[in-house]
C-alpha cells in the first residue's frame, strides 16, 4: 500500500467507534471523523466498552490506553478474544512515546498506534489506512473456498489443510476447487471429465477414479470427505 491509498478510501458506510476517558477528545475525535462521512460511536466507560462495541459493530476501534478503571491494553486483550470483536482492527492512542510501549500495544494485537497529542489530519489518515487494509483482506478471503478445515485459494493456487500447506498438481487442484463450490452434491464422473479435463464424454471414466484416490491421499484424514457414490461418481460431503 502507497502512501496515497487512503486518499481515495471512501469513508461513506464505515464505523468507528472511539473509546477514551476523556469526553471532550472523544467529542473532537467524533467531530473530525464525521467530516470525513463515517459513522461514529464514543464512550468514556471502558467497563463498558465489550457490551456497547457488540450493539455497534464498529469496523474499526480507536481506543486509548490510559484509562484509570480499565486500561487499554487489557480491554485490548478483551476485545481479542471476544468471538464478535476479535478481528476488528484496533488503533491506540497514548500519552507515551516510548518503544516499549508501543511494542506492548502490537503484543497485544493493535493495528497502528498514535502519541498524544495528535494532528487530526494523521488520525483521519490512519484509520482511513487500516480500513483500506481491512477491507482488502476481507476481499482477499471472500474468494477463498472452505470447508470444514480445508481452504483453496483460486488466486494463489493454493490448499491449506488444517493451516497445513498440500502440494496439489494442477488436474487434482482443478478437480478439489468443483467440489468445493459444489459441496454436497453429485459429480458425475462424465461431468467432472468435461469440467476437470475439458473431455468429451466418451473418454475413459477411469482416469476420474485415479485422479480422486491420489487426492484423497494427500488430504490424509480429509480425503474422507470425498464420498463415493456407487454408480455416479463422487461429491465433497460435510457431516
Amino acid at each position: 500500500m502507497n502512501d496515497n491509498d487512503y486518499i481515495t478510501f471512501n469513508s461513506s458506510g464505515h464505523s468507528i467507534l472511539i473509546i477514551d476517558d476523556e469526553p471532550d477528545l472523544c467529542e473532537l475525535i467524533e467531530f473530525q471523523l464525521q467530516k470525513e462521512g463515517f459513522r461514529t460511536s464514543t464512550l468514556s466507560n471502558p467497563l463498558e466498552a465489550i457490551g456497547h462495541a457488540r450493539d455497534f459493530d464498529p469496523d474499526l476501534i480507536i481506543l486509548d490506553v490510559m484509562m484509570p478503571e480499565l486500561d487499554g491494553l487489557r480491554l485490548c486483550s478483551m476485545l481479542k478474544v471476544d468471538s464478535q470483536l476479535k478481528k476488528v482492527p484496533i488503533l491506540f492512542l497514548t500519552a507515551r512515546s516510548d518503544a516499549d510501549e508501543r511494542v506492548k500495544g502490537f503484543e497485544r494485537g493493535a493495528d497502528d498506534y498514535l502519541t498524544k497529542p495528535f494532528d487530526n489530519r494523521e488520525l483521519v489518515a490512519r484509520s482511513k489506512v487500516i480500513l483500506s487494509r481491512t477491507l482488502e483482506k476481507k476481499s482477499i478471503m471472500a474468494g477463498r473456498l472452505k470447508a470444514d478445515g480445508i481452504v483453496l485459494d483460486p488466486e494463489t493456487h493454493e490448499v491449506f489443510i488444517e493451516d497445513e500447506r498440500v502440494e496439489l498438481t494442477h488436474t487434482e487442484f482443478r478437480l478439489l476447487h468443483l467440489m468445493m463450490e459444489r459441496v454436497g452434491r453429485v459429480q458425475s464422473r462424465e461431468n467432472l471429465l468435461v469440467n476437470v479435463w475439458n473431455y468429451d464424454t466418451d473418454i475413459e471414466t477411469r482416469t476420474v477414479d485415479n485422479h480422486v484416490g491420489r487426492l484423497r491421499g494427500k488430504m490424509g484424514s480429509k480425503g474422507e470427505m470425498i464420498k463415493t457414490v456407487r454408480g455416479v461418481g463422487y461429491k465433497l460431503s460435510i457431516d
